[in-house]
């Protein structure tokens, strides 16, 4: 989902993750596996991004079950065929009665089956959702980004694809080449509960960093992903969003990291927001946010201690 920052001042968007898709496909398992599709109704001509074979080949298939590929949900079909839904950062799924149509201008497909209809919204007006229709496991393979899935993964092959580029952090993480399914939201709360640095380089880690970010995106993955299935039950997700109650830096800037109860940081870049805790991250030390670091120049804080003092000076001009 979409939501309006008090402090950001502007709407940010994000992008359905690994907890996110995982219970996407479990209310999908409980909706749609053992369905044939009846039709597909498509309100926006440009989701579709594959011609042969074409989509009316999957009609009165049936859908024999269900895979993520990195954050796309592969509906899996008759006749070796499979839809490839990649829902990119706004496009959402509903479970709604059989015809429904989608609210509004937001609607780009609706999926028949005998129970229901599968909507596919997209609050953007950007549209970059996509759907390809493949046939035969080695095409299907080309929709695969090839990411490690870490929560299942062993500390030895984490640190061999971490390790086998010199990247940020921040950027390792959230490369679908290197990890499957790890987005902006869930990558800061990842480094903040391994206590890294968003901006520290891969290749300068120490084995005992690299043990507790393993660990931490285990945790941090396994947790969601279970908070969310506990929120949703037996029914299906309507409240996909990357700003969640109980974060712990996500979406929380200026708010008291859980904890040291130092203000949370960020940095912003295009649509995209980065949030970390200084105290717990980075020794105390502020990240520069391009925009603000241009504007400032030398008066840029190069600690918390400083930002917290010249927000207090701005607040009273003559505190001094």
């Amino acid at each position: 989902m979409e939501r309006l920052s008090r402090t950001q001042g502007k709407r940010c968007q994000t992008m359905p993750e690994l907890p996110d898709i995982a219970i996407y496909l479990e209310a999908l398992q409980r909706t749609v596996v053992g369905q044939r599709l009846q039709a597909v109704r498509l309100f926006n001509p440009f989701l579709l991004r594959s011609a042969d074979p074409p989509l009316g080949d999957v009609l009165q298939r049936e859908v024999l079950g269900l895979r993520r590929l990195g954050k796309r949900i592969v509906f899996v079909m008759e006749a070796d065929l499979f839809m490839v839904l990649h829902l990119m950062i706004a496009g959402r799924l509903r479970w709604k009665k059989l015809g429904a149509k989608p609210p509004g201008k937001v609607g780009l497909a609706a999926f028949d089956f005998a129970p229901g209809t599968l909507l596919l919204t997209e609050a953007s007006s950007k549209k970059r959702a996509s759907l390809h229709l493949v046939r035969g496991e080695v095409a299907l393979a080309d929709h695969d980004p090839g990411g490690l899935e870490v929560v299942h993964s062993a500390l030895a092959d984490f640190r061999s694809v971490l390790l086998a580029e010199n990247h940020t952090l921040k950027r390792a993480l959230t490369d679908p080449r290197l990890f499957s399914g790890i987005g902006n939201a869930y990558s800061d709360e990842i480094l903040h509960r391994a206590e890294l640095s968003p901006i520290k380089w891969t290749q300068r880690l120490t084995d005992d960093e690299i043990a507790r970010l393993h660990k931490a995106t285990v945790e941090t993955l396994d947790l969601w992903t279970q908070r969310l299935r506990d929120e949703v039950g037996n029914g299906f997700p309507d409240k996909v969003t990357a700003f969640r109650e109980g974060m712990a830096v996500h979406g929380r800037y200026r708010q008291p990291c859980p904890r040291c109860a130092s203000p949370v940081q960020r940095i912003r870049r295009a649509d995209n927001e980065l949030n970390y805790c200084a105290t717990c991250q980075t020794q105390g030390k502020l990240l520069a946010d391009r925009g603000l670091s241009r504007l400032l120049k030398g008066d840029w804080p190069k600690t918390l201690e400083a930002f917290e003092k010249l927000k207090r000076t701005r607040r009273d001009p003559g505190s001094g």
